[in-house]
């Protein structure tokens, strides 16, 4: 589309409804902002029921929201079932990021033997290495490095100083963000008598399509098999993900949570963060953890686990961890009451 979009071009592209006063179809949108603050040019949102209250007061042009909300909306409407989605697909029209220049800069180091696609934007200082193949129309920015053999799709956009170890692969239109590492060595380590012995890592990374994965996440290379991270996977920032760990497609996972190696976590999963998942684990499709959870054994059905505790009043936790700490202590006394119990039942009768 050449020209900015108006309110019918948008409504099309979401699949939305527009209800709209006459005339107003053309107005173009500047900008997407939340329901109490967006100006009389601009989109907005409902997609949670706590600020339906806000509703009445927007300045909005326009509101996305679902069915049962239009007759409430005071301004024009696109009104569709997932109004959350159709923020995030409105939004792609006011994305501003900003686009490298088209071609390789001067500064970028490149060996004569990697082969690089049509509409590249290659920023300064970025090193790329021997059999190295970048799809169409990627974005490299600076300070990036790209180790040997390694293989890129198309569209794939690498932010300021991603590291790719050799022989990574990277499916299509995957973005991956700021410091992030993939490939680095696996911890992997046997004991010799008291001295630790490094394992070669002699697997890689294989990553599919449309996944994002976000800054200063890791990524370890397999021992043997590679680690995977399939189709549609997205990945806060500073996660870690061990060596030959699969991550089943379209599995969601927030910040700083911690996977071990050899784990295979299934499909459409979500993951909260600061999460930690112990090694040589599997996770079922369709798993939510909520944040903070720690998971030391299989989970072998979809569902909803948490172990994490909720906040407290410091002097109310310290009395619960006291009792915690007495804990075999009260036992012992439970299971002394109950024998006295069966002992004087057993007179009776």
């Amino acid at each position: 589309m050449n020209q900015a979009p108006n309110l019918q071009d948008i409504a099309s592209a979401l699949g939305a409804t527009l209800q709209c006063r006459l005339g107003m179809a053309d107005k173009i949108p500047t900008g997407i902002a939340p329901l109490d603050t967006a100006g009389p040019m601009e989109l907005s949102f409902l997609s949670n029921s706590k600020y339906t209250s806000q509703l009445a007061t927007t300045q909005a042009l326009a509101v996305i929201l679902a069915p049962d909300q239009a007759a409430l909306c005071p301004t024009n409407s696109l009104i569709m079932t997932d109004p959350y989605v159709g923020f995030a697909k409105a939004g792609k029209f006011f994305d501003k990021t900003p686009l490298l220049d088209l071609g390789i800069a001067k500064s970028a180091v490149i060996h004569p033997m990697a082969v690089i696609g049509e509409g590249a934007r290659i920023g300064n200082f970025v090193s790329i290495g021997q059999g190295v193949k970048i799809g169409k129309n990627c974005q490299i920015h600076p300070g990036c490095v790209i180790g040997d053999e390694v293989l890129i799709g198309d569209e794939v956009i690498l932010y300021p100083q991603v590291v790719l170890y050799h022989q990574v692969q990277i499916g299509h239109r995957c973005i991956i963000h700021s410091t992030a590492v993939i490939g680095s060595d696996g911890f992997g380590l046997a004991n010799d008598q008291g001295r630790w012995v490094k394992i070669p890592q002699l697997g890689s990374v294989r990553i599919g399509n449309d996944v994002e994965i976000g800054a200063s996440t890791t990524i370890d290379r397999g021992a043997l098999n590679d680690t995977v991270i399939e189709d549609g996977v997205k990945l806060d920032n500073q996660i870690q993900i061990g060596h030959n760990d699969i991550i089943g497609a379209h599995t969601a996972m927030a910040g700083g949570t911690m996977v071990a190696g050899s784990v295979t976590i299934g499909r459409n999963c979500l993951i909260g963060g600061q999460s930690a998942i112990s090694g040589h684990l599997k996770i079922a499709d369709r798993v939510i953890l909520t944040g903070g959870s720690s998971v030391p054994s299989d989970l072998s059905e979809a569902g909803v686990y948490s172990s994490s505790g909720k906040a407290q009043p410091y002097k109310t936790w310290f009395r619960t961890l006291a009792n915690l700490n007495r804990l075999d202590k009260l036992c012992a006394r439970i299971k002394a009451l109950e024998r006295i119990i069966h002992d004087k039942k057993h007179d009776r009768e």
